[in-house]
């Protein structure tokens, strides 16, 4: 089996897309289109990741992205664990962890501090046994209306051990995602906030940013009601508006983020202390 780097040509991402296809045939959005956005026009960097190959026969992908967050009081770069698949004639011969170690490798070759990612119940346990990862807690799921932080948020962020870290351009290239965009808006007081559509009839993905970001462009939010998926601080309070949590009849399995440091001077986050929302990751 020939191991190498992942990458973003164009004969890559169309092998990409068919194992995802094979593997993953309800994932209609893994195409190239989508995989040359994530893979390669990140403004923090492209994709970070290995291939297993038998030949010219794709066995096994394993991909991740470079974000810059805010772990344990200091401003670094981390790795957004995201894509894997392994054809079917070839799992059992555990590549997806031989994968997963070469990747953590080669990001912490180029300084990233830690890696993180939102695991659903059945494969939470293989990353943290197999992977070395820590289980910071199940993101809250929650529907409802109104503000999700409060208004003085940026006085409240010393307690804050894991969060991202956006600015205009990464903003941007994360609403443009081309299978399901984000809509920017801005209320009276300034606070910018994120909603995208789940697929349900007036039912929005919706995240708020807890500093101000100048120089993107907003309109009005979406009318509806708003679902919040991530974890909010404990020192920033309960959440502000009217919110009750999902029915267990709609949430299709339970989230949990998850981290591995990388750098045994940034410490995993605890889980009171994270604030994660939607666009920090690839729910929506």
């Amino acid at each position: 089996m020939d191991i190498r780097p992942a990458g973003t040509a164009p004969e890559l991402l169309r092998h990409y897309q068919a194992i995802f296809a094979k593997c993953f045939p309800q994932a209609t959005h893994l195409d190239t289109v989508y995989l040359e956005w994530l893979y390669a026009h990140n403004p923090a960097g492209p994709v970070i990741g290995l291939d297993a190959w038998d030949g010219e026969r794709l066995a096994a992908h394993y991909a991740c992205i470079p974000v810059q967050a805010v772990v344990d009081g200091k401003v670094c770069r981390v790795m957004l664990s995201l894509n894997t698949a392994t054809d079917p004639d070839y799992q059992g011969r555990g590549l997806f962890t031989k994968l997963a170690d070469g990747t953590y490798a080669d990001g912490a070759a180029q300084g990233m501090a830690g890696i993180y990612g939102v695991a659903n119940a059945n494969s939470t346990p293989g990353f943290l046994r197999k992977l070395g990862f820590d289980l910071v807690g199940p993101l809250d799921a929650k529907i409802g209306v109104g503000s999700l932080l409060p208004e003085a948020t940026a006085n409240k962020q010393d307690d804050v051990q894991f969060r991202r870290e956006w600015d205009q351009r990464t903003l941007q290239w994360r609403c443009a995602n081309p299978k399901r965009g984000y809509r920017l808006a801005r209320s009276s007081t300034g606070r910018l906030s994120a909603s995208a559509s789940t697929g349900k009839f007036m039912l929005s993905a919706f995240a708020e940013l807890p500093t101000p970001i100048d120089g993107v462009q907003t309109a009005s939010a979406p009318l509806g009601l708003r679902l919040h998926l991530g974890l909010v601080p404990r020192s920033m309070g309960a959440l502000k508006g009217a919110w009750r949590e999902l029915p267990a009849r709609f949430r299709s399995s339970p989230l949990n983020l998850i981290y591995r440091a990388l750098d045994e001077r940034v410490k995993a986050p605890a889980s009171g202390s994270v604030l994660f929302s939607v666009l920090d990751f690839d729910a929506f």
